[in-house]
């Protein structure tokens, strides 16, 4: 068994569904993985993506707004509403399970957690982050007209509005994150990558976008002197020449490898360039650190050595 270690765990879409039914379905499923982490003795902190929730959200927000000629609801509090509702899932999911299992739950809490970005951050002029549900290019276009999107196509599986998607700066609610996993709580933290603010003097003002959270999760790991960012997603290894009959997954790789990788456009922008991204911020931080990328249900494989591919300094 692996040294116990302390984890910033950051689940991609695959782990949440798109619609409340996939989402309860699939919580249960993630909800196998992260217990199988702690009963393993690793101290856990779970960031979630929420690109299908939070569109879903500012979708219906926008929609009642127009019916009640109500002011619209920014997607700051969208973003904010989304770390609730996926909290609440998986926080249910997390219960049942140690319960099935005949254990005691943790004391676990979900964070809604603010993450400062750069309001000149060169992303707020070309939106990048796909949000919402997928949609065929003629209904993607006929929405992007009525509604005012930009809407792009998303890594061959059809067309999703995108917003701007600053990198994160800092983490505001971090002492309390790192409080609360020090003295043994279970941690969902940083949802949809955290709410986007920027500093306004002592205020912190919302702004329309969403941060990626495999970025966020990084800069959690780093912050927190985390030992591995774990970032779970939909395939068991990094590929180069994805989808081409000489498709090859990777092992370990070193931070200059990764770096010659996307330079040859090995990843796709929006799907898997960013978890490479995220991993480099992390292993480049200090020695000994180490990002491993995976699918949800090898994590527990991965972490032995059997799977996955890491990413290390050197």
């Amino acid at each position: 068994m692996s040294e116990h270690k302390k984890i910033v765990l950051a689940l991609g879409g695959n782990a949440l569904g798109n619609t409340l039914p996939e989402q309860l379905k699939a919580a249960q499923v993630t909800a196998k993985a992260i217990v199988d982490l702690v009963d393993d003795g690793h101290q856990v902190v779970v960031v979630h993506g929420n690109g299908p929730q939070v569109g879903i959200i500012n979708n219906a927000m926008t929609e009642y707004s127009q019916h009640n000629n109500s002011f619209t609801v920014p997607l700051s509090v969208c973003v904010a509403m989304s770390q609730a509702y996926i909290g609440y899932d998986i926080q249910n999911a997390l219960r049942e399970e140690f319960l099935n299992r005949g254990e005691e739950p943790p004391a676990m809490a979900s964070l809604v957690t603010q993450v400062r970005v750069d309001p000149e951050d060169p992303a707020f002029t070309a939106p990048s982050k796909p949000i919402g549900n997928f949609m065929a290019k003629d209904e993607a276009l006929k929405e992007a007209g009525e509604r005012g999107w930009i809407v792009k196509e998303d890594a061959g599986r059809g067309y999703r509005r995108v917003v701007a998607s600053p990198k994160p700066q800092e983490i505001i609610e971090l002492k309390a994150i790192r409080a609360m996993a020090d003295s043994g709580h279970l941690v969902i933290c940083c949802g949809g990558g955290g709410i986007p603010v920027i500093s306004q003097g002592k205020h912190l003002a919302g702004v329309p976008a969403v941060i990626d959270k495999d970025l966020s999760a990084s800069l959690l790991a780093q912050s927190m002197e985390a030992d591995m960012l774990l970032i779970l997603t939909a395939v068991e290894k990094v590929a180069v020449h994805f989808g081409k009959p000489d498709q090859k997954g990777l092992d370990t790789i070193t931070i200059k490898e990764a770096e010659k990788y996307i330079a040859d456009g090995e990843f796709a922008p929006g799907s898997m360039l960013p978890k490479v991204q995220a991993g480099i911020k992390f292993a480049e931080s200090g020695r000994g650190r180490t990002a491993l990328i995976t699918h949800l249900q090898k994590a527990r494989e991965a972490l032995k050595g059997n799977t996955g591919t890491r990413i290390i300094k050197e």
